[in-house]
């Protein structure tokens, strides 16, 4: 085991190490330091937990502290995929940088843009941010990259599996090609492969043990429940939280929506929790978090995109409430406790739907946890939908029978059956009345204004009789200068016995 005395470190930052409770590097850190600290290209192949945040921060400080600052130049640039990566790395910075006067910003989404642009304008020596935020800053012209010496990816691999790596290849571009790289990344896919050649100079490779045979430290645990029901696994979830002497814990979910459904659950029954997750706004999960480290939050119910890589030293017990799809990242999970030579307890509760997903796991890890029982009767248990869900798509009606579109809840009014005019009426109503009304009746166009003429010609041709029961024409001859049909409307008084001499025009007076 190799001491960090013998990295070649300054006595400023070995006195930082010391002061967190460290002295031995882990092999990661033991095999990167050294190649960094002399400015050579590292690329770093190690999972996470295996210490990798201190293998680059560490020779970072160092050669910081060594040159000279530039004021709103940094001249270290630290790429992170998540925004509680990124934070975490700012925060072991701080740690590990309190005997220098290097300075630092944090730049990640969720966070107002003012703040961060003061601290630029101020100048700093280091920039920890994640790809979004950091072009943010830059296409609103807040800062230059040209001065970066240092740059460090980590997690290149994450960063691939959340659509990065455009970003990641603009920000490269965008600082000087004379820098020193240091990238780090759990596998190497070609994409990442193609990156490492294009970015980096005859780097040294260096492959850290991933930790695929799990800690002795941690105690593992399988709890097999006959249901698959949710509200079979949540009721299992709490009799092993309540069995253990739980201090603290973090509860592990395939899916974000599943995370909010549990710590809702947990919070119900009495439980001290809350969710973790990348749909909530910064603010919140770094609130979480927070309060989580220091001991005034019990259990931490999270997603493995939020979780990962979290230093959280003091993790009595971990909870996995769905079998991952990937086995590495049980690993991951259950390396949140068992930390630093601490004992931890790690349980998962498996239905028969995960048999194929365990099957992995079991054989990554090369042994089988211990199984414990319940008393509980779990073939009586079964989640009752929540009032809206479980509908009927086909019909529009839910399993009560009303009419989905016209549901109060959506501001409708509702109409049943009662509601319904009596055969009767409908039989007696005109064909165009018998169909349904709408729900708002349509407003009808405003009538065209009628002339005077036609005003008073309308209660005439009301009365009028229907065409077939006029009286036959008269001979042409005897209505001499007739031009207009029999049923002018212009004339009116007469009914259909209208006089010769007022169907001719009448001559126009000279005396008027």
């Amino acid at each position: 085991m190799t001491e960090f005395s013998e990295l070649g470190l300054s006595p400023a930052t070995l006195s930082a190490v010391a002061e967190t409770g460290y002295t031995t590097a882990t092999p990661i850190q033991a095999a990167a330091i050294p190649f960094a600290l002399h400015g050579r290209d590292v690329l770093g192949i190690a999972q996470t937990g295996t210490g990798k945040t201190a293998a680059f921060t560490l020779p970072l400080i160092d050669r910081l502290a060594a040159g000279r600052a530039r004021a709103r130049m940094p001249r270290a640039l630290v790429i992170a995929p998540t925004r509680e990566l990124a934070d975490q790395v700012a925060a072991s910075f701080e740690k590990y940088a309190k005997h220098t006067k290097l300075s630092w910003a944090l730049l990640i989404g969720g966070v107002s843009f003012s703040d961060q642009e003061l601290k630029l304008d101020r100048g700093v020596d280091v920039l920890i941010a994640t790809p979004g935020r950091l072009l943010d800053h830059f296409e609103r012209g807040k800062l230059l990259l040209t001065g970066v010496q240092i740059m460090v990816v980590d997690e290149a691999d994450r960063m691939l599996d959340m659509g990065f790596i455009p970003d990641i290849e603009r920000i490269f571009k965008l600082t000087p090609p004379k820098r020193q790289t240091l990238f780090f990344s759990a596998t190497m896919p070609p994409e990442i492969t193609r990156l490492t050649k294009q970015f980096l100079k005859d780097p040294e490779r260096i492959e850290a043990s991933r930790p695929a045979t799990t800690a002795d430290t941690i105690a593992q645990h399988l709890a097999r429940i006959p249901s698959s029901d949710p509200k079979a696994k949540r009721t299992a979830l709490r009799a092993l939280i309540e069995r253990s002497d739980v201090n603290n814990g973090i509860v592990f979910c395939n899916r974000k929506s599943e995370v909010d459904v549990v710590a809702k659950s947990l919070k119900t029954h009495g439980f001290d929790a809350a969710p973790i997750h990348g749909d909530l706004d910064q603010s919140t999960r770094m609130r979480t978090l927070e309060s989580f480290r220091k001991g005034e939050l019990k259990l931490l119910v999270a997603s493995d995109v939020a979780a990962r890589g979290l230093d959280i030293p003091a993790v009595s017990h971990v909870f996995n409430f769905d079998v991952p799809h990937h086995a590495d990242d049980y690993v991951h999970r259950i390396g949140r406790t068992g930390r630093a030579g601490r004992t931890g307890e790690a349980f998962m509760i498996v239905t028969p739907a995960d048999a194929k997903n365990l099957d992995k796991v079991l054989k990554l890890i090369g042994k089988t946890p211990d199984e414990v029982t319940f008393d509980i009767d779990f073939s009586t248990i079964k989640d009752t939908p929540r009032p809206g869900r479980d509908r009927d798509r086909k019909g529009g009606r839910d399993r009560g029978g009303r009419d989905r579109d016209r549901s109060p809840r959506r501001g409708r009014e509702s109409r049943s059956a009662d509601d319904a005019p009596p055969p009767e009426a409908v039989a007696e109503a005109p064909a165009a009345e018998t169909s349904e009304a709408p729900a708002r009746p349509r407003r009808e166009r405003a009538p065209r204004a009628e002339t005077r003429p036609e005003r008073e010609a309308r209660p005439e041709r009301e009365a009028r009789p229907e065409r077939e029961a006029r009286p036959e024409r008269e001979p042409r001859g005897e209505r001499p200068g007739r031009r207009d049909r029999e049923d002018d409307d212009r004339v009116v008084g007469f009914g259909g016995d209208t006089p010769a001499f007022l169907l001719r025009a009448a001559p126009r007076s000279t005396n008027d």
